[in-house]
């Protein structure tokens, strides 16, 4: 029952607009509003918005928050500047992902970090559970809207309504105390689509008056179903099949987010090992050749019928009509090109393995 979901600031909107709402980890979200593939063309070839207000934001305080941050997540926070985010993983002591988030460094002692949605009470319990730091965790999820314009023309349609000039803002650069619109809002150059773009962060009251004022320049609306798309056409992990408690952040090609040089972290000793070794098991993009689509779990085989790993993301991509997919497997029975099977309603449905990302704007 969509009564008993959690809602985002938008949910009464979507009723008016007549999206089509699902349940998404709890959740009451548009899957989409016109079409998926409308909506996927319309990120890659102009502008898209999205609701990502379900997303969680934990903030933590205190005088050891660097120390106890660069503890609990793989990544360097050290790095981090009041301009400057970084994505990064919260690991179990198997090396396991139990999220993937990124995080802001709001000021000094203070940072804010932006988790899944499904797994936001999860991650919130896992980092109280760390003792030994001066550091203080509030989950504010409630208190912010946060909404993704994404596409080629996102910038110039962002700047359209900043005094400030962001022509020259790169990839997870951000400005806090940015004005749109009289709403104070955090403005990050970050996505999910593999296109330019940026997520606002705003008080959950003022994202209707936000989403509004760039709907009413154009910018087309887009559900969870284009999310899905474009961001799989860039090989960019979902968490829960792409990346879980059993995929370390280095089986799913996002080891660059593991910084094993720094001090100790949870998961250090695993993911040195599979860094400096290599891993057992890989995350590699295929495109089916036969029929179908590949699914979540759908078994993958090799010519003789030996499994060696399964489907972990799969879609037909709207522009090119491919059916593509991610697939953890055996970290030696992977060669681009090299053909294999999915296991598709118990027929083997031919596929290679190729490049990633599908799409790269």
């Amino acid at each position: 029952m969509m009564s008993e979901l959690k809602k985002t600031p938008l949910y009464d909107y979507y009723q008016e607009a007549g999206a089509k709402v699902i349940d998404f980890s709890g959740w009451a979200l548009p899957v989409q509003f016109s079409s998926i593939k409308e909506e996927h063309t319309a990120v890659r070839e102009a502008a898209g918005i999205f609701d990502v207000s379900h997303m969680g934001e934990l903030l933590v305080e205190g005088s050891e928050a660097e120390a106890f941050l660069n503890y609990a997540l793989t990544n360097n926070v050290s790095k981090l500047t009041e301009t400057r985010a970084q994505y990064t993983m919260l690991c179990n002591e198997q090396g396991g992902v139990i999220d993937d988030l990124v995080i802001y460094r709001l000021g000094e002692n203070k940072y804010l970090l932006v988790v899944n949605a499904g797994n936001t009470d999860k991650d919130f319990e896992w980092l109280k559970s760390i003792s030994g730091f001066d550091a203080t965790i509030t989950n504010i999820s409630a208190e912010y809207g946060q909404i993704a314009v994404q596409g080629p023309k996102a910038r110039e349609i962002v700047q359209s309504h900043v005094d400030e000039d962001i022509s020259e803002m790169k990839m997870f650069r951000f400005k806090q105390n940015m004005i749109i619109a009289g709403c104070n809002v955090i403005l990050s150059q970050s996505g999910y689509t593999g296109e330019d773009g940026f997520e606002i962060y705003c008080d959950a009251e003022d994202t209707e008056k936000l989403w509004k004022l760039f709907t009413d320049s154009g910018v087309v609306q887009c559900g969870l179903g284009a999310r899905d798309t474009l961001r799989l056409e860039a090989a960019l992990p979902l968490h829960g099949q792409d990346l879980t408690e059993d995929i370390t952040p280095v089986e799913g090609n996002m080891g660059f987010a593991v910084k094993v040089d720094k001090e100790d972290f949870i998961g250090k000793t695993v993911l040195r090992d599979q860094k400096e070794n290599g891993a057992p098991r890989k995350l590699a993009g295929f495109e089916l050749l036969g029929r179908g689509i590949a699914r979540t779990n759908y078994e993958v085989t090799d010519s003789e019928g030996n499994t060696v790993g399964h489907v972990t993301s799969g879609t037909q991509s709207p522009l090119t009509k491919r059916s593509i997919g991610l697939a953890l497997i055996d970290s030696d029975f992977h060669e681009l090109d090299k053909a294999f099977n999915v296991r598709i309603r118990n027929k083997d449905v031919e596929a290679k393995f190729v490049k990633t990302p599908f799409h790269k704007n």
